[in-house]
């Protein structure tokens, strides 16, 4: 079966399932195309509020497909090179959607893959998950913002020994250390993550984009400019339908229905 990125909608969730059976859901330029696609499509859809990145059959993602990058060696290295802008093009927009995004992990999630739940806003993993920057057992080194998401998450001694040793880390160890949202029982990620978009979802569209945005521009702006930007969000959202439906069911006791 060929590697694809299955797509189906619960409610106003996209999910979006890895699924290359033979190679553990390897990623390659197929997946990392349609995942961009994906999400410029949400993100221009009105009935979509949140995503939901998964697996198929227990897995998350195996990572990079190592018989593809065996062939690849026998290229020029441009070949390689715009095969992990593909992937790193996917990051970046994951970074960048204004809506929640939640990698459901089952069992591995290894090199890329780890990259790519690390790019999402939430994880939510199975207990049976594990993690592991396995790039140094086969002399590379990682892709897909792991050095950038670990490096601002974590000590750097820490991140050292779980990238140049390739050290597993369990579901439980990376919600201690507050990367994982929640930890379920094998075979409930999924479920778990759809109960985690449903609580998403009934909020404004336009505050958690706000955050969204405010969280990612906080690391690299002074107090100053994350004043100003806090300020520029805060009335911009003031002044949305959404804040007058918000405020008055606070006042009213009733449940608020947010407008996209």
């Amino acid at each position: 079966m060929p590697a694809e990125l299955r797509s189906t909608t619960e409610d106003q969730t996209l999910i979006l399932t890895l699924s290359n059976p033979e190679h553990r859901n390897a990623l390659g330029p197929e997946i990392y195309a349609a995942g961009v696609e994906a999400l410029n499509a949400a993100e221009n859809n009105a009935e979509v509020r949140s995503v939901i990145l998964t697996g198929s059959q227990g897995v998350f993602s195996a990572g990079g497909n190592l018989q593809r990058l065996r062939a690849n060696r026998e290229h020029p290295p441009e070949w390689q090179a715009r095969s992990i802008d593909g992937l790193h093009d996917w990051i970046e927009a994951l970074r960048a959607f204004p809506k929640p995004v939640i990698a459901a992990v089952e069992g591995p999630a290894a090199g890329a893959g780890f990259s790519l739940a690390l790019a999402c806003d939430f994880i939510v993993a199975a207990s049976n998950a594990v993690f592991v920057m396995a790039y140094s057992n086969i002399a590379l080194s990682p892709d897909g913002g792991a050095s950038w998401s670990l490096a601002r998450a974590l000590p750097r001694q820490l991140v050292a020994e779980w990238l140049m040793l390739a050290e597993r880390v369990s579901a439980a160890q990376l919600q201690r250390f507050g990367l994982v949202h929640s930890v379920t029982e094998p075979g409930s990620a999924l479920n778990e993550a759809m109960n985690l978009a449903r609580r998403l979802n009934a909020r404004a569209p336009n505050a958690l984009a706000s955050i969204k945005e405010l969280l990612n521009e906080a690391a690299q702006n002074t107090l100053g400019a994350q004043l100003a930007l806090e300020r520029e969000h805060f009335v911009r959202n003031l002044f949305h339908a959404n804040a007058g439906i918000g405020i008055q069911a606070f006042l009213d006791k009733t449940t608020p229905k947010y407008t996209a």
